[in-house]
C-alpha cells in the first residue's frame, strides 16, 4: 500500500466487467500506481477478470466497503464477520493487498445517540475474529474514521486508535479520509498525529468531495504533517462521480461535485501529485 492511487468511483461503483475494464484503462492512462476497488457486492466480484486485468497492466489493488444493514456489526457481530471473511477472500483472490473502508458499519448507520459500550463491544468482537483472519490469509485490514453524518461509531482518528486499542490488534491499520477529517478533526494535522502510529492509508478527497484544490481542505497542513510523521502508505485520490442512488443517500451526496472525472483528474490530480513532490511524499 504505497504510492499514488485511485478510488475507482472516478470511473464506476459497479464492479462487474465492464466497469473494472473502464476503471483500470482509466487508472493506467493517469499513470496510478495502484487502485481502490468497491467490494459492496463480494459474491458478483470476477475475481479472475479482475486478476488478469490487474496483471496485463502493472497495477496493484485495496478493496473497501461499507457494509449492508443486515451485516451491521453493532447489531450481529456474526454476518458482519461472515461479510467481511468472504469480501477477504474476494481481495485475495483478485491480488488485492488489503480490505479497508467502513469496515466496522454501514455507511449511513445513525442510531440518534452517541455509541453505547454494547455497540462498540459488538464491533471490537467482530473486528477482532476478522482481523486474525486476514493475518491467517496474508491480507492487510483497515478501518476508515467517517463523519457524523454517515455513522455515529468511529468519526475521528483516535476513536479509530481507541478502536485497535480495544481489541489489541497489530493487524488493522488506520485509514484516514481528508474529507471527513475537515469536518470532525480540530485541524487536520491533529487527526493525524493521533493515528500517526497505525496510519498506513489516506483519501485525498477534497472539502465537498469534488475536485482537490478547489475546495477548503488545507492541504499545506495536511501534506506537511504527513512528512513530519514519515508516513510511506497509500496516497489514494478520492472523488465520488458515478454513485448507485443507495451510496449516494448513504453520503448524502445530492448534486453532482464535478462535470465529470475528467475535471477532476485533470485538475485534482496534479495539483495533489505536486503538493506530494512538494513535501518529499513521493
Amino acid at each position: 500500500m504505497q504510492g499514488f492511487g485511485v478510488h475507482t468511483s472516478m470511473w464506476t461503483m459497479n464492479w462487474d466487467r465492464e466497469g473494472a475494464e473502464r476503471a483500470v484503462a482509466g487508472a493506467v492512462h493517469y499513470k496510478m500506481d495502484f487502485i481502490e476497488i468497491p467490494m459492496l457486492n463480494p459474491p458478483a466480484v470476477d475475481t479472475e477478470h479482475t486478476r488478469a486485468l490487474l496483471e496485463a497492466n502493472g497495477l496493484r489493488a485495496i478493496c473497501s466497503l461499507g457494509l449492508p444493514e443486515a451485516a451491521w456489526p453493532s447489531r450481529d457481530p456474526e454476518k458482519a464477520i461472515d461479510f467481511l471473511k468472504l469480501a477477504m477472500d474476494k481481495t485475495k483472490a483478485l491480488g488485492g493487498e488489503a480490505l479497508s473502508g467502513v469496515t466496522y458499519g454501514g455507511i449511513g448507520e445513525r442510531s440518534g445517540f452517541p455509541p453505547t459500550e454494547a455497540e462498540l463491544d459488538n464491533v471490537a468482537r467482530a473486528l477482532d475474529t476478522v482481523s486474525k483472519y486476514a493475518t491467517s490469509i496474508g491480507l492487510l485490514f483497515g478501518i476508515e474514521p467517517v463523519n457524523r453524518y454517515e455513522t455515529h461509531l468511529i468519526n475521528t482518528g483516535w476513536q479509530a486508535v481507541a478502536m485497535i486499542e480495544r481489541i489489541g490488534s497489530g493487524n488493522i491499520f488506520v485509514h484516514l479520509d481528508t474529507y471527513h477529517m475537515n469536518i470532525e478533526e480540530k485541524g487536520a494535522a491533529n487527526g493525524i498525529l493521533d493515528a500517526r502510529d497505525h496510519l498506513r492509508y489516506i483519501h485525498l478527497s477534497e472539502s465537498d468531495r469534488g475536485t482537490p484544490g478547489a475546495g477548503t481542505c488545507d492541504w499545506d497542513e495536511i501534506f506537511a504533517t504527513l512528512s513530519a510523521i514519515g508516513f510511506d502508505g497509500g496516497l489514494a485520490m478520492e472523488s465520488f462521480i458515478n454513485m448507485p442512488p443507495e451510496i449516494g443517500y448513504g453520503l448524502s451526496v445530492w448534486r453532482p461535485v464535478a462535470k465529470d472525472h475528467a475535471e477532476v483528474m485533470d485538475n485534482g490530480l496534479p495539483f495533489l501529485r505536486n503538493k506530494a513532490r512538494q513535501y518529499k511524499l513521493i
